[in-house]
Formats: C-alpha cells, structure tokens, sequence
C-alpha cells in the first residue's frame, strides 16, 4: 500500500501532518486574529505578517497549547507554530465530513453490541439492547460537532453510548431515559467507564478512567398539559420551581419550610399544601395576619417579601406597609 507522504510525522497520540497556521486576512479585516504568540521552548514573542494573520483567535490558540495540538518542529524551537492535523480525527483532518459513512469508518451495530456486553459482562442475547450505535460512530459525530467541554444532549439515552463516549472525549452531557435501560445498562456502564474500562475507543483516546456521574429521578410534574398546577404535585417541588423561576437560581437546598430563601434583598414564602400544619384558612395556605406573623416568626425579613398563598386577606394598604408582593395561587404561578 502506498504511504501517505503529508502524514509523516507522529508523537503518542497518532500520526500527523503540520498544517499552515495563519490565513490570508490583514490585520486591519481581522485584529482579533493579529496577537502575539510565545515560542514555549525560547520564549521569543512571535506576530504574524500584518498581511497575514493567524488561522485561530486567541482564545482558540490557548485551547490548542492546553491540547496539544501546536507544532515547533523537530527539535521544538521552530519559529512559527504549526497545526498537528490528526490522520485519525476527522474533524482537525480539514475534511468536510461525507454523507455516507461507511462501517469501516464508523463501525456497525453487531460490533456495538459486542462492546454493551464487553463492558457490561453480559453474553445472552436476551441481555442486549437492541438498538445500540457504536462508540467509533458517536465519537465521530462529537469530533464533527463539539469541542472539549461542550455539552451534549442524548433525550433517548438507550444502552448509554453517547454519554459512555461524550465522557471520555471530555464533553459534559446529559441523558435522558424513560425506560429500565437507565439502571440496567447506562448506570453499570458509566460506572465501568469511571473505572477505566478498555472497551470502545478508549485506547484510541487514550481513556484511563475518572470522572463521575449524577443520575436524577423525576418526581410528578408541576404543570398539567393545560399549563394547570398538578393537584398532585408536593409542596417541595413546587418550592424548589417557584424558586428557580423567582430567582434562576438551582435549587440546591431542601424546602420543608414556607420560607424559601433570600435572592437579591428579596425574601420569598410558600403557603401551600397545609405546609404550617393545618389547611384552614387562618392556619395556613391562606395570608391573614397571624399568618404572616408566624412567617416572619421563622424568618424575619424587613425589606421586600414575596409571598405565593391561595389568597390574602390583607389589604392592599397593609401589602404596602408590609413590603409585601402577594401572588395567588394558581393564577400567579407561570410555565417558565
């Protein structure tokens, strides 16, 4: 087989070819690729030509130096940087990727569902997900459309392969599963991947394990397909939503309590679901005088309070006085 003559270089991560590392714009078209660079191995500061500036922004350069991907020459005391174009990487190939990927390239389905029982320690066929993509396959794809700490997206997680691989590409992912594959094929293989299994690309990659993971519940939903409050939502997840839609804030703490927490000088209240022990209306989900007392009882606040209750019976006047925004339940409360 003939050799490929540009891909004559190679270091520990695969063969490459140095590429061209400025473009032909002026400084005066593009100042923000018109910056210094610093030579690692002689520390000389070097500037492009102002007729021809650099390929990258900075931004992109420091990502390059952190990645490795920067070229000095044989002996490292080059006096331009070069771009190392991965023979094995589509994406730094400077190829525009093709619509037909073949399994040589990409792998196929038999071979992945060789990896899901590798990794899983599975043998029957009983055992396997039926439709699983290859980890060559879902690599490429992430090679093509992110870059290192990018966030991925899989709303059919399946047997996990796109977040098995997006973790150890060193993308942050989500994934989302409604049925049992969740604990019976993406918690193991995750945890394995942790571990450092071998499987898929991790040799490719250079994958030796790390990381973790979080996997989350949902509880019932708030909102009905009407955009009603679900009569069966708790009082817990309703607090931690009106949180997060008052303030954009995570709801990281646990709400057991009418009082929410304070954002931006602002205290806010929940009264619902008989959360002070007692549904009547002067024990509870309504806001009447004792009511307040009691919430300002376990949590004092002077300025302005936020209060989500059924209904008040304060007067506006004694709103005002109090500091108070009065929002009714279920009308005030909005689909964010």
């Amino acid at each position: 087989m003939k050799k490929d003559r540009q891909y004559r270089f190679e270091d520990e991560r695969g063969i490459f070819r140095p590429d061209n590392y400025t473009c032909s714009k002026t400084a005066e078209e593009r100042p923000n690729l018109y910056y210094e660079i610093i030579q690692p191995n002689t520390g000389k500061e070097i500037w492009p030509s102002r007729t021809r500036v650099w390929a990258y922004s900075k931004e992109e350069h420091l990502r390059h130096v952190a990645e490795g991907f920067i070229y000095w020459g044989k002996d490292g005391k080059g006096k331009t940087p070069s771009y190392k174009r991965y023979k094995h990487l589509l994406k730094n190939d400077g190829v525009v990727p093709q619509t037909l990927w073949m399994h040589e390239f990409a792998g196929h389905t038999d071979a992945a569902r060789k990896e899901a029982r590798e990794v899983l320690g599975t043998s029957s066929l009983s055992d396997d997900f039926l439709t699983p993509k290859p980890e060559r396959l879902i690599s490429k794809i992430l090679e093509v459309g992110s870059n290192k700490g990018d966030l991925i997206l899989d709303s059919f997680l399946g047997s996990g392969t796109t977040a098995a691989v997006a973790h150890k590409m060193g993308r942050r992912y989500i994934g989302i599963e409604m049925g049992e594959h969740a604990e019976t094929h993406c918690i193991p293989r995750l945890e394995k991947v942790i571990a450092g299994e071998q499987g898929g690309i991790s040799q490719t990659v250079g994958w030796q394990g790390g990381g973790g993971f979080r996997y989350y519940t949902l509880d019932e939903p708030v909102f009905l397909a009407d955009g009603g409050i679900n009569p069966a939502v708790r009082f817990a997840a309703l607090a931690a939503y009106l949180w997060h839609f008052e303030t954009g804030q995570a709801a990281n703490q646990t709400f057991d309590s009418p009082f929410l927490g304070e954002h931006a000088g602002k205290a806010y209240y929940l009264l619902y679901n008989g959360i002070l022990g007692d549904r009547r209306p002067e024990g509870g989900n309504v806001l009447t005088g004792a009511v307040l007392a009691q919430l300002l009882t376990l949590h004092p606040h002077s300025g302005r309070k936020v209060i989500y209750g059924e209904m008040t019976r304060l007067g506006t006047a004694r709103l005002v006085a109090e500091d108070i925004e009065f929002k009714q339940i279920p009308y005030d409360v909005r689909v964010r």
